[in-house]
């Protein structure tokens, strides 16, 4: 086709009508690309095959196990379980003494008046039988809820272990001339003398019976060998010697978790206060701020129990993740991907 010059405009035109054309093809073009990528991009990823449990990982797992349940059985033996324990002895002790204070009151004896002071001679309760408990003790400078249980015997199953403070066979009863020997742990079961090192001379030491209390008073500590058995004489370190004195004397394991030592706190009589009278003044406590001194300030008992909260749930989230991956699913399925 030609136009009036002469000049031929047919292939002109079909150039016109492939470029007006070209457009339109790239636009499809690109629908069937985003097509056929719209199904494989809403395809879920393939999952990792799971490894394989071999015996090194299986070993591992259950020492790894085995480690946190040693742990925490050291947690509740070391401060837990002496924090419940101790304060479940203090409540049976405290609640003996409300039993007593329920009970018909014992007669007073005679008072004794000298140089214008009023006295009792101490009266002499019934020596327990077996391991019954027969007793309370109470430390004002551990604490004034303190009121450990005492009962016959020393030996760790029948008494120690029971959270109470033991009379040795050999000892007198309160108030009565000679030795009054307690033996109690220092750690574990309670831990009845784990401060028996923070006593100072002159802190009162009262031992609760029916008939009343007996007041005895720090004067020193000391440090023997566990077959030094002297400590428990009448006169204590002093073989046949007879004073006519009422001493007292605590026994505990030294250092803290171990058997090595012993430590000996010693104590002298000081009165009798019978029950009709009422509890004596040296039960009147130890200044608030002496007590907060005897707490551990580096370490207090709540500072140890949010940390061993925080370490169960930083190794309870280890294994749940790591050392025990198939237990994740059952804890957040969408969120956990096994690998």
């Amino acid at each position: 086709m030609t136009d009036s010059s002469g000049v031929s405009t047919a292939p002109s035109s079909r150039r016109a009508a492939r470029a007006a054309r070209a457009p339109q093809a790239e636009q499809i073009g690109l629908e069937e690309l985003l097509a056929e990528a719209e199904p494989a991009a809403s395809a879920p990823p393939a999952r990792k095959p799971r490894r394989r449990a071999t015996f090194t990982s299986v070993l591992g797992e259950l020492l790894l196990t085995a480690g946190v349940v040693v742990l925490l059985f050291v947690a509740w033996q070391m401060w837990i379980g002496d924090m419940i324990m101790g304060a479940e002895a203090n409540e049976n002790g405290a609640a003996l003494s409300a039993e007593w204070d329920a009970l018909p009151v014992p007669e007073a004896p005679v008072p004794i008046v000298e140089d214008d002071e009023i006295w009792f001679e101490p009266v002499i309760g019934e020596r327990p039988v077996g391991t019954e408990v027969f007793a309370t003790m109470r430390i004002p400078r551990f604490g004034e809820d303190y009121s450990f249980p005492i009962a016959g015997g020393t030996t760790r199953p029948l008494t120690l272990d029971l959270q109470r403070l033991g009379l040795y066979d050999q000892s007198v009863m309160p108030g009565e001339v000679g030795n009054f020997a307690v033996a109690g742990h220092r750690t574990t079961w309670g831990a009845p003398l784990n401060k028996i090192d923070r006593l100072q001379l002159g802190d009162a030491i009262v031992v609760e019976m029916r008939e009343g209390w007996y007041t005895y008073r720090f004067r020193t500590l000391e440090y023997v060998r566990p077959t030094q058995v002297e400590v428990l004489l009448d006169v204590p370190q002093m073989p046949g010697v007879e004073t006519g004195e009422r001493f007292l004397t605590l026994t505990a394991c030294s250092p803290k978790h171990s058997l090595a030592e012993r430590i000996i706190a010693y104590g002298v009589f000081e009165s009798f206060q019978p029950r009709a009278e009422g509890p004596p003044a040296s039960l009147g406590g130890v200044r608030a701020d002496v007590r907060r001194a005897l707490a551990d300030p580096s370490r207090p008992w709540l500072v140890k129990l949010l940390l061993l909260l925080i370490l169960i749930g930083a190794v309870l989230y280890g294994l749940f993740f790591y050392v025990f991956p198939w237990v994740a699913p059952f804890i957040n399925p969408a969120e956990v991907d096994l690998e």
